[in-house]
């Protein structure tokens, strides 16, 4: 036998090996992956755990959305509120110095 085919039919073998070895792997990881989703259903309501918790945070997701103009609009009025703070801080400060002032005469 020449050894050139010799070595072809080792290396399709050792492709065909490959394949599978790939396909049998495959296999067992999509029945783990089933195993923790739960058992699906496609076209009615969902069984399927991991869809379920998509759809929990799908719906977080909606809830949640009117927030973000919310909190601009808040940033906005805590920010008006902080700058009449540091304008009530300073007043303050003028009147204990001028208490100070007055005690110390």
């Amino acid at each position: 036998m020449n050894p050139m085919l010799l070595l072809m039919l080792v290396s399709v073998l050792g492709v065909a090996a490959l394949f599978v070895a790939l396909a049998v792997y495959l296999r067992l990881i999509i029945r783990e992956l089933e195993m923790i989703g739960g058992p699906a259903t496609r076209f009615f309501r969902p069984v399927n755990y991991l869809s379920k918790i998509r759809l929990g945070v799908r719906a977080i997701e909606v809830e949640t959305g009117h927030i973000a103009p919310e909190v601009t609009k808040l940033n906005a009025a805590l920010a008006a509120v902080r700058d009449g703070l540091r304008a009530i801080d300073a007043n303050l400060a003028g009147v204990i110095a001028g208490v100070q002032r007055q005690e110390s005469k």
